[in-house]
């Protein structure tokens, strides 16, 4: 074998790996901070089962390691918690279901973060386009004896301790009304949320540390979108409707895909789930309560370039659904609530175009996704848009149609009794039936090479590529050096995977990843949803719903617990879905409860006290508008600004932003947009000593009216005066005022008019 050369370029990279990697080590043992919420990670969500769709994250290690301190459990439960909220009477004489839905904001930070999802260096969050919502759905038989909750979170994933945050508030406030069994969080996956909601090594050098104020923020939204259904419920029908959505995805792994048996492949017409599947929701009088809608498709239309926090194409769909339903109110506001959920969308892209070579333009649609000139690098699947926000309206608007399609032709009712089955496991110690006879068993955690070249749709490290099925001598010493040795227990059990990272084994100064998962399924009469801890591919779901049918009538680089994983998730899943076919979900042992860690990485990037530059205040224009716009054209306003950060702490104002119109006939300003709304986007550039501006954007609408309109800014400032602690202080902008005129043509004359 030739001798291995490295270029200047790359003696640096590796000189830089080492040194960060020291750096992290040292920060991961000095810098920690005790919390009372902290959370505990997993994978992210991925629920699957007839309708497949994405939910609670796995979980931690069966049990403490020696070398961490688990706490006794979320901090906020009580040994015998008595509900503050009174059970709402239910009418019971009707047939159908007691329905409630909720949404609440759960956006969390939008600077000084990275964005969870593509696990690239550098991609930080510096601004907002769209605001992140927590969609509640519960379901009760008319007596109220049983009931489910579904929650869709715009989300990368749930990790577990945000589960069992929001679980252990939901038995404060509700006693065992809502359970681990009957409550369903599951991420949409958007790659372009923010991270620090972790508590696994893995997950925590990815997100550079823990944010508490993130954390809080999630948490609560989600409680709070769970409350709000649960005060809103009513007697009303469930109805199920099922289509194939045309042109929106395509397998971002077809050479993997093709290692599927072809006598399986032959069953199925596509290498993607085409399928979506609608729950439509009204009440006994007719009226529209919300929709869930469960389709696979990678919420990654939005590219590692992006900075704008925002919830991708599912969240577009998400977002026309709503504002059509909800006349007349702002974007997150309205009864009515609409939820596109996740589910096996794990080998699939919305990059409908397909890889190609950024430098020569040519098809990169191989097995290693590598370009001749510039390799794996080189490599990026195009949207069919312009750009990438282009792109995620096309595809939004494409599953968003069909939704529409199919919510208005639904008309098979829903019926039948609700149950719900959950277990905690110990993934790293699973016995899987092969056949009658013979047996093979999971494996510690553990990452392959692949793992780190990330795919077509956000490409991960320097010197790796797909499809890697050996390991590399160089890696493997640094490793060996850095974070010592795999075992040869943990290489055997991984094969043919080649270890990159022995996760499993590496515990400091927590493990890098969970070793217990929960696995769980809710019935909605003959419909089954699984919560998987996972990212199911298309064939994964496939083999997955398969065994569920068949229980319910009496199965890569990130198989992270090793090639049995699938098997192992499939097992399970009989197990639970046999429970509930056969009434014995009582004798179901619970399993081994994960534990907690109470003290976390601090984030790396400190909080500092924000300055106006000498003669300004927070809020004051530095680029004002233009006086006149005309529609298709860009409102730009530059503004002394303040670390938005702060806003998640402070909630006084819940927007950065508004768009207003004054109305002569009241004169009054009335908001027509705020940075919930696509049409605006809110930019922040951080500077040196604490000195940033804000710069908001105004994407002017066709449907926009001709008037004088304005745009406000709103934030918080920090300060701290000496021998003080800090204090957030809110503030809204002077408005930049400008005319909107709307120009349109004659057909007849084709001459401009306005």
């Amino acid at each position: 074998m030739a001798k291995r050369t490295f270029s200047s370029f790359e003696i640096f990279l590796i000189f830089l790996l080492v040194i960060t990697t020291g750096i992290t080590v040292a920060l991961l043992s000095l810098l920690f901070i005790t919390s009372g919420t902290i959370e505990n990670h997993t994978g992210f969500p991925s629920t699957q089962g007839p309708p497949a769709t994405q939910s609670p994250p796995a979980t931690q290690g069966s049990a403490a390691p020696q070398n961490s301190t688990p706490s006794r459990g979320p901090t906020t439960t009580q040994a015998s918690p008595t509900p503050s909220t009174p059970e709402p009477t239910l009418f019971q004489n009707f047939s159908g279901y007691h329905i409630g839905v909720g949404r609440a904001d759960c956006t969390g930070q939008v600077s000084d973060i990275n964005l969870m999802g593509y696990a690239k260096t550098g991609q930080y969050a510096r601004g907002i386009l769209t605001r992140l919502y927590s969609r509640a759905f519960i379901m009760a038989e008319p007596d109220g004896s049983n009931r489910i909750v579904f929650v869709s979170i715009d989300i990368g994933m749930v990790s577990q301790r945000l589960r069992l945050e929001v679980l252990s508030r939901l038995q404060n406030k509700y006693g065992s009304l809502y359970r681990r069994d009957n409550v369903i969080l599951s991420g949409t996956h958007t790659h372009s949320g923010p991270a620090g909601y972790f508590q696994y090594t893995t997950f925590v050098i990815a997100s550079e540390g823990f944010s508490n104020r993130t954390f809080e923020y999630m948490v609560t939204g989600i409680v709070e979108s769970i409350e709000i259904a649960h005060k809103n419920m009513k007697p009303g029908k469930i109805f199920i409707n099922k289509g194939t959505v045309d042109g929106a995805q395509i397998n971002r792994s077809p050479t993997s895909y093709l290692w599927n048996p072809q006598s399986e492949r032959a069953r199925y017409s596509s290498n993607t789930d085409k399928e979506m599947v609608l729950l439509k929701m009204v009440d006994l009088n007719g009226e529209e309560l919300g929709l869930i809608s469960w389709f696979a498709i990678h919420p990654v239309s939005m590219k590692n370039t992006n900075h704008l926090v925002n919830s991708d194409n599912v969240g577009y769909a998400s977002y026309l659904f709503e504002q059509e339903k909800n006349k007349g109110y702002l974007p997150g506001e309205g009864p009515y609530v609409a939820a596109f959920a996740s589910s096996n969308l794990g080998d699939v892209s919305p990059n409908v175009l397909g890889p190609q070579c950024t430098n020569t333009g040519e098809s990169c649609d191989n097995a290693n996704s590598s370009c001749p000139i510039g390799g794996p690098s080189m490599c990026v699947a195009m949207g069919p848009g312009q750009d990438m926000f282009e792109s995620t309206q096309i595809i939004g608007r494409i599953i968003y149609d069909k939704a529409k399609e199919l919510y208005e032709s639904a008309s098979q009712e829903v019926t039948g009794p609700l149950a719900s089955a959950h277990q905690w496991v110990n993934m790293t110690d699973v016995t899987v039936w092969l056949n009658s006879t013979h047996t093979v068993k999971t494996c510690k955690p553990a990452l392959g090479y692949s793992f780190a070249a990330g795919t077509i749709d956000g490409f991960g490290t320097v010197s790796f590529t797909q499809g890697m099925t050996e390991g590399d001598s160089f890696w493997d010493t640094l490793r060996d050096q850095v974070l010592g040795k795999p075992s040869e227990e943990i290489k055997e059990c991984h094969k043919p995977k080649p270890v990159l990272l022995q996760t499993g084994e590496l515990l400091n100064p927590h493990p890098w990843h969970p070793d217990i998962v929960d696995v769980q399924i809710v019935t909605l009469g003959f419909l089954a949803i699984t919560a998987i801890p996972g990212e199911f591919t298309t064939m994964s779901g496939r083999r997955l719903r398969q065994a569920v049918r068949e229980a319910q009538r009496y199965e890569a680089a990130s198989t992270i617990y090793g090639p049995h994983t699938l098997s192992a998730y499939i097992q399970l899943f009989r197990v639970l879905a046999k429970a509930i076919a056969t009434d014995t979900v009582a004798n179901l042992s619970s399993g081994p409860k994960p534990p907690f860690f109470e003290e976390l990485m601090s984030p790396l990037i400190p909080n500092i006290v924000d300055r106006a530059p000498e003669g300004t205040t927070f809020g004051d224009v530095l680029l004002p508008a233009n006086t006149i716009y005309r529609v298709g054209e860009v409102v730009e306003v530059t503004f002394v600004g303040a670390n938005p950060k702060n806003s998640a702490e402070n909630r006084t104002h819940q927007t950065f932003l508004t768009v207003e119109k004054y109305e002569a006939t009241s004169a009054t300003w009335q908001i027509m947009h705020n940075d919930a709304s696509w049409e605006t986007r809110f930019y922040w550039h951080k500077g040196s000593l604490g000195l940033s501006n804000a710069t908001i954007q105004w994407h002017i609408p066709d449907t926009a009216q001709p008037g004088t309109y304005r745009i406000k800014y709103f934030g918080h400032s920090r300060k701290q005066d000496l021998l003080k602690p800090a204090v957030l202080l809110s503030f809204e902008s002077t408005p930049s005022v400008f005319e909107v005129q709307v120009t349109w043509f004659k057909k007849e004359r084709n001459q401009q008019v306005l």
